[in-house]
């Protein structure tokens, strides 16, 4: 199923605060995203319409199966582009700015790709990386 920039970027904030909380509540995503309450409700019920979320009685948001793996798969492409940057020598910021637009873009083919390139040669660079300091 295809899916909007945004409600990938939902998915995946509700999966990063998960990780730190047993609670994720709409305030949190709309804290967390910059996001204004009634665009996170808006959004939470699409997800929840599309079978990647819940929410329970007490307004916690759980992903389902699927969103947690739709949302595990987005958030993996962040991480592998954005170390993929700056192993390339961009700046931290930079890096997760500009890997959190492609991440929504790249096909499987062209990350899948990157991500076999970087786990042959990932330690490599960072041993490159450590040898100029």
């Amino acid at each position: 199923m295809a899916m909007q920039e945004s409600g990938e970027m939902y998915l995946e904030t509700i999966y990063i605060l998960s990780q730190k909380s047993a609670k994720v509540r709409g305030i949190d995503v709309g804290e967390y995203m910059g996001y204004s309450k009634p665009s996170v409700s808006r959004a939470i019920g699409l997800l929840k319409k599309n079978g990647l979320a819940r929410v329970d009685e007490f307004g916690s948001i759980r992903l389902t199966e699927a969103g947690e793996a739709k949302a595990r798969s987005i958030y993996e492409r962040h991480t592998v582009l954005s170390r993929l940057f700056m192993n390339l020598g961009v700046d931290e910021e930079t890096a997760t700015e500009d890997a959190c637009r492609i991440e929504h873009y790249i096909s499987d083919k062209s990350f899948n790709a990157i991500k076999a390139h970087m786990l042959k040669y990932g330690a490599k660079l960072d041993e490159a990386e450590a040898e100029k300091e």
